[in-house]
């Protein structure tokens, strides 16, 4: 995992009118990369039980969007400012709930990490080798009721399912600091109102 592929990107800035930021935090496992999520709380309003990056909305008291990554990221799982590398950007994505989310990549200690179980239901630590196998990738097309016609990426790994906006985020990352790219063709067309693989 070459890190330096997020530091040479031109990151492109999306606006809404709402905004938040993530952290894609890398962690370094014997010697190996990994990628840390947080599974977000059942009760929670907004994309219950779905895998996500730790952070959250913009406060007004942030001082910018790298402030409110780290402010939610010490308040979801424990992280203090100072323990991460920051390694630039990903593009900005906007989510189904009119956020436009700023997605920073950083490295972070191997430790153990405490979910704030108001909004974390688990943290999970997956390896950067099995997001990249084939075998645990699936995608697929449908018409979206708001953006139209969309891929939809998916990734099965030790039990978990990395997708949505989160997903997207993860392509973006992994084609840039790994050989991985997405496949050309999807795996399956289905309609509209079809249950989502997970």
């Amino acid at each position: 995992m070459d890190l330096a592929g997020v530091s040479r990107h031109e990151s492109v800035t999306v606006d809404a009118g709402r905004r938040a930021a993530v952290i894609a935090p890398v962690v370094f496992r014997a010697g190996r990369p990994h990628i840390l999520f947080t599974k977000r709380a059942d009760h929670l309003g907004e994309h219950p039980g779905q895998m996500s990056f730790p952070g959250g909305g913009r406060e007004p008291s942030d001082t910018g969007l790298q402030a409110t990554a780290l402010r939610e990221s010490n308040e979801e799982i424990g992280l203090r400012p100072e323990e991460a590398t920051f390694h630039g950007r990903i593009d900005d994505i906007l989510t189904v709930t009119d956020y436009a989310v700023t997605p920073f990549v950083a490295t972070i200690p191997d430790r153990e990490y405490e979910p704030d179980y108001r909004e974390v239901a688990e943290i999970a630590v997956l390896s950067v080798d099995d997001l990249t196998d084939r075998s645990n990738y699936e995608s697929e097309r449908r018409d979206h009721p708001k953006y139209g016609d969309i891929r939809l990426h998916f990734f099965h790994v030790d039990g978990y399912t990395v997708w949505g906006a989160t997903g997207r985020m993860l392509v973006q990352l992994l084609e840039l600091t790994t050989d991985w790219e997405v496949p050309s063709e999807v795996d399956r067309v289905v309609d509209p109102d079809a249950d989502y693989p997970v």
